[in-house]
């Protein structure tokens, strides 16, 4: 079997005769692992006053409550979602959503670990299936509400950290 090597352009889950796989992360530290990701949902004008005249609720129910119960389910499923995600103890998770201007809803997750790899994609899968959630609640009002961007804020712990580096609140 071939061994999984780093390709020419730094892919890790590419090996020597370009076939894909997951990385062996046997030979890694075990360190304290942080990721935070963040996505948007926007509404337009008309939406969001509704949104905000009704607490955020919809005739489903609590919008924010129900988005952080399903990223919170998808943190713990992300393995099961992305081919070559190891599966990890997840030590601790937020989910924060909030309004950030007038019409858009801000989404943050934070994921830790203690383990050989990290949650980034744990942290973007929380992040985006929360930001699903909301539409999912939402689009009965309009199907004119924007996802995105979704991105990685920051990660702490392995190789290299990488933007913000602290989870508080993180449970």
């Amino acid at each position: 079997m071939a061994e999984m090597t780093r390709s020419a352009k730094g892919l890790t889950h590419i090996d020597a005769e370009g076939r894909p796989g997951m990385v062996d992360v046997s030979a890694k530290a075990v360190t304290a692992r942080v990721a935070i990701a963040g996505c948007r949902v926007r509404f337009p004008a008309a939406v969001a006053a509704q949104l905000r005249a009704d607490g955020l609720r919809s005739a489903k129910g609590g919008i924010v409550d129900t988005a952080i119960i399903a990223g919170t389910m998808a943190v713990k499923r992300t393995h099961e979602l992305i081919p070559f995600c190891h599966p990890l103890p997840i030590d601790g998770i937020r989910i924060a959503i909030d309004w950030h201007g007038e019409r858009e809803l801000a989404i943050e997750c934070a994921v830790r670990t203690v383990h050989r790899t990290g949650v980034e994609m744990e942290a973007l899968t929380g992040a985006t299936i929360a930001a699903l959630t909301v539409y999912d609640m939402c689009k009965a009002l309009s199907h004119a509400i924007v996802i995105g961007p979704a991105r990685l804020l920051g990660k702490r712990g392995g190789r290299r950290d990488v933007g913000r580096g602290t989870a508080p609140g993180a449970r």
